[in-house]
């Protein structure tokens, strides 16, 4: 692939983390700190913005927020998807040395997600008041919300794009070019959100939409500056002009894509309908409730932080290992991934417990009962995220080898069985108790037929379609039963020879 002679050699991007060597646990710790690093600014950020909505535009506004952000939430959730089907896709093809069928994932996917964005966008903006209606929105934070909303539609497509090119290098191994770009982006949406709220300077007051526009704006730049960065330093990702091709789709790859992501997305659609159903529960308790549980969620994403960050990280390093077909590394991570877990979310589930009283203020100033009302809700479910942890964390692992539908299935048990129907069941006697324990019930059924899954499913004969490892390191896999079937010879046998000379030399 030709360069200008011209031109000063850029320098070249920083060697990805190869997953497949090293100690387990120090590996994955080491690759899960700058994914950590990206949910703590994430979430420090929706916090603080949190906090500007409430202080500058009252409860209102900050309930009008949080019901547009699970609207968000459930829409990212396709992204996840879409986006976890493509990481392990390209985790799995690097982990077998296999760089070409890397970049024909990359080209593929960037142009589905890019299509996928704006369709989501300009059908969103035209729904956002019947979304609102759908949720049952306080009326007095009904205009608020769709306000904001509206704004947040525009910001889909930059936002699909940028998550997409995080979980794409995150798949390759590396985790710190996805760190520095969310760190410009969060530290951008900071600056931004009070200022186009109150129109500080030259800006124009927007109110509530300023905290949308913000987003917006930080999104974009953040996902450029990204993609200018992969390009000037040579990511071993990054599409030349000889390889543009690649952004025509390929069908058999969007088949793959579509068949194990949706399933996918549909976890975290699961997750966010049953969010959006419980907060119209939650809703009919008034505006005072909404905006006690919307603190309590602020809180509960740091809790959550470490589930998330070494889920993503024990996905990615089992993909590369499912590829170069070793299974004993992929066992072990799931090992230390639960473990390691475990002790960072007790030990924020402690710290929780400890300074509830002290942070939970910095959101509602002056509204003594909805802040004992905070403190309420997370003493009764703050405990419950250690057993989230063990359910993300096992996701992540069974989901690399393309074992996408049984999780799926435990979600939709524990969430709406589970949760709803405990919540539904004992609110005449409970009242708003019966809510705040229907978390720690569901999240403890989940984590148990996780582990039930884990232990006796079928999930390491599940394949991802043509980047799966060789039939040869498939066999090496312990049977267990349950498993999956092949996505179909037409795809698997694609590129089956080059993986497999390739694979042998890491076996």
């Amino acid at each position: 692939m030709p360069e200008q002679a011209a031109t000063p050699e850029p320098k070249k991007a920083r060697p990805r983390m190869d997953l497949t060597q090293g100690p387990i646990a120090r590996t994955l710790l080491m690759f899960s700190l700058p994914v950590l690093g990206t949910s703590v600014l994430q979430s420090l950020n929706a916090s603080i913005n949190a906090i500007w909505v409430g202080r500058l535009l009252g409860p209102e506004a900050l309930t009008a927020t949080t019901n547009a952000t699970l609207i968000l939430l459930l829409l990212l959730g396709v992204t996840f998807g879409l986006g976890m089907a493509a990481t392990i896709l390209v985790g799995q093809a690097v982990g077998a040395k296999n760089l070409t069928r890397a970049k024909e994932i990359v080209g593929t996917t960037a142009t589905f997600f890019l299509s996928l964005g704006i369709i989501m966008s300009i059908v969103g903006f035209a729904a956002a008041e019947q979304l609102l209606e759908w949720m049952d929105t306080p009326p007095e934070a009904r205009a608020m919300a769709e306000d904001y909303l509206r704004v947040i539609f525009l910001a889909v497509p930059f936002m699909y794009f940028f998550a997409f090119m995080v979980m794409a290098q995150r798949g390759a191994g590396d985790a710190r070019i996805p760190f520095y770009f969310t760190t410009l982006a969060t530290a951008l949406d900071l600056i931004l959100n009070p200022v186009l709220i109150t129109g500080f300077g030259p800006f124009p007051e927007m109110g509530i939409a300023g905290s949308g526009a913000s987003l917006l704006l930080s999104q974009a730049i953040g996902m450029v500056a990204m993609l200018i960065y992969i390009y000037r330093r040579k990511s071993e990702l990054r599409l030349t002009r000889q390889e543009l091709h690649y952004l025509k789709p390929r069908p058999e790859l969007l088949r793959t894509i579509t068949l194990k992501g949706l399933p996918m997305g549909a976890q975290m659609l699961v997750i966010s309908l049953s969010g959006l159903i419980m907060m119209s529960m939650i809703n009919g308790y008034g505006t005072e409730t909404a905006a006690a549980y919307a603190v309590a969620v602020q809180l509960w994403t740091y809790v959550q932080m470490p589930a998330m960050a070494i889920g993503a990280a024990v996905s990615s390093m089992a993909a590369q290992n499912v590829g170069a077909g070793k299974w004993d590394r992929v066992e072990r991570s799931a090992h230390s991934g639960v473990l390691i877990n475990v002790l960072l979310t007790g030990s924020l589930v402690a710290i929780l417990f400890v300074i509830d009283p002290l942070v939970v203020g910095l959101f509602l100033p002056g509204q003594p009962s909805a802040i004992v009302a905070a403190e309420h809700i997370n003493n009764i479910a703050g405990w419950s995220f250690i057993f989230f942890g063990m359910t993300f964390v096992l996701f992540g692992v069974v989901r690399a080898t393309g074992a996408v539908i049984p999780p799926l299935i435990i979600l939709i048990i524990s969430l709406f069985g589970v949760r709803i129907g405990f919540a539904e069941l004992l609110q005449p006697a409970w009242g708003q108790d019966a809510i705040w324990w229907s978390f720690p019930v569901s999240m403890m059924t989940s984590a148990g037929l996780a582990l039930a899954y884990y232990r006796w499913g079928g999930w390491r004969k599940a394949r991802m379609g043509a980047t799966a490892s060789p039939a040869r390191h498939v066999e090496d896999a312990p049977a267990t039963g349950l498993g999956e079937p092949p996505l179909g010879a037409e795809i698997a046998e694609e590129g089956a020879s080059a993986l497999a000379q390739d694979a042998k030399s890491t076996s």
